[in-house]
């Protein structure tokens, strides 16, 4: 089942770039479980009344400011969007509430295609992440940055992220062979992706090969799910569709860029039909994170 932006505003942080309701401070608000039945059913109109209608009794509340902005950003309207956030910022108190909301103002840039603005909230968050000396968390932020602009045709940018990302999240102290051979795989993964993103096919299989005797080893067996989405994302930027598709059928089916690029990969081989099916999908998504902010725009294009 598609996460819900309720799902997503709830979800703990890291995972989640808007707010993760904090721990100890009583159940879920009821604006927040009515949205679960409105984003359902796609009715984004209504969330974004209940939001507003929460704002009016509670004008600082962090979840309702940045659930009203995460809808507007759904809905393409990403300049409201950030008035949302800025109150958000205004109102954080805690460093986990200043770095979710500062990391949902990144990602209300992420749905403009904007790698620079982008890089410039993550930057706070990883601001923050970096005085707890918290090396995972500013590994993900780093790699979070990074996917936005590699995304976004920054690559340039994403490579200096994601090395930063791989970087820094090797310093944990005390680190365990599961973790080095986490931020070592995604370092391949990224690694492939930006080769074949500049046209260097056999870099990029090299680094698919790579990525592929990392898992081998099997002490991340979580990041299995991962390899189809690399493989078929290589094969189609060097132009093999047939086989990019096959991997891509492998892949989260429920990921709108996953979505996206099949969509892009019947359209290369010709299938219109099958085209607008997988963007119809993408265009439907809900979740506020660097998947939905590429998948979204760009299926609403090529449906238009």
């Amino acid at each position: 089942m598609k996460a819900t932006l309720a799902a997503v505003l709830l979800a703990a942080l890291p995972l989640a770039p808007a707010f993760a309701q904090p721990q100890g401070r009583g159940p879920m608000p009821e604006f927040l479980r009515q949205d679960q039945r409105l984003m359902r059913e796609g009715k984004l109109e209504d969330a974004l009344a209940l939001y507003r209608q929460t704002l009016k009794t509670s004008p600082n509340s962090i979840p309702a400011n940045l659930a009203a902005g995460s809808v507007l950003d759904l809905m393409g309207k990403g300049t409201e969007a950030r008035t949302y956030f800025t109150k958000a910022i205004g109102a954080a108190q805690t460093p986990e509430e200043k770095a979710a909301a500062n990391r949902a103002m990144a990602m209300s840039y992420a749905f403009e295609a904007n790698c620079a603005k982008t890089v410039e909230y993550e930057q706070r968050v990883f601001d923050i992440y970096s005085a707890q000396k918290n090396f995972y968390q500013q590994g993900e932020i780093a790699d979070e940055a990074a996917r936005v602009c590699i995304d976004s045709g920054d690559l340039d940018a994403a490579s200096k992220w994601y090395k930063t990302g791989h970087d820094v999240g090797l310093e944990e102290p005390n680190i365990s062979p599961e973790r080095r051979d986490l931020w070592e795989f995604r370092w391949e993964h990224a690694e492939a992706r930006l080769a074949a993103r500049r046209g260097k096919a056999a870099e990029a299989r090299r680094h698919v090969s790579s990525a592929k005797a990392i898992l081998d080893k099997g002490r991340i067996p979580q990041q299995q799910t991962f390899f189809p989405y690399l493989a078929g994302y290589v094969d189609f930027y060097t132009g093999d569709y047939e086989a990019a598709l096959e991997e891509l059928k492998q892949a989260n089916q429920r990921d709108p860029f996953i979505q996206c690029l099949i969509g892009e990969t019947y359209e290369k081989l010709g299938d219109k039909a099958q085209a607008i099916e997988y963007y119809r999908k993408a265009a439907a998504a809900t979740s506020h994170n660097p998947p939905a902010a590429c998948a979204v725009p760009f299926a609403r294009r090529k449906l238009s």
